[in-house]
């Protein structure tokens, strides 16, 4: 086999692309014992997975790794769910430490009035609450176009009406014969 298709194969085969029918190539060019010297290294590689393939595999031996590999995932989870544990434990802990620090101090301040002059708190007021009043009627404004809307479904809505109470008077008599039965 020449050097460029070796190549070739083992690159086929490293990348996961190569067929059966080269991976049974290579294991041939490197038990055939005449393998370039860059390519000694791959000998035992190759060498090992023919004798796997040929050795009958143990269902017992299979069974115990899957065991061992489910246990193994199942332990990971479990220090991953401790450890999570903790972490939350912990930041519960420092909310409730800060929360009560924040409460403590919130009680022991007295509140200031924000005004010294009632005349100046109430034209503070005032414009507050006309500034509220405008973006209400704001608001409101928009839902006026609500009562046209009303009133332009209403003939369909009585255009509908008869066809309503045929329905209605069909699903009495239905229920009439199945009573009746």
């Amino acid at each position: 086999m020449e050097k460029k298709e070796v190549k070739h194969l083992l690159q086929r085969y490293f990348d996961g692309e190569s067929i059966s029918v080269e991976e049974r190539a290579l294991q041939a060019y490197f038990q055939s014992g005449d393998v370039a010297e860059e390519w000694r290294e791959y000998i035992d590689f190759f060498s090992g997975i023919s004798e796997s393939a040929t050795t009958d595999r143990d269902e017992k031996f299979e069974e115990e790794i899957m065991d061992f590999i489910l246990e193994n995932e199942s332990k990971e989870k479990i220090r991953y769910r401790g450890l999570w544990q903790k972490v939350t434990g912990i930041a519960a802990s420092v909310i409730l430490v800060i929360g009560g620090m924040l409460m403590y101090q919130q009680r022991n301040q007295s509140f200031e009035d924000t005004f010294d002059d009632p005349e100046a708190a109430y034209a503070y007021a005032e414009q507050t609450l006309g500034y509220v009043s405008a973006k209400y009627n704001k608001g409101l404004a928009a839902l006026s176009n609500f009562n046209k809307l009303q009133t332009a479904t209403q003939p369909l809505q009585k255009g509908i009406e008869p066809v309503n109470e045929y329905l209605e008077l069909i699903e009495t008599m239905g229920s009439g014969e199945k009573n009746g039965q």
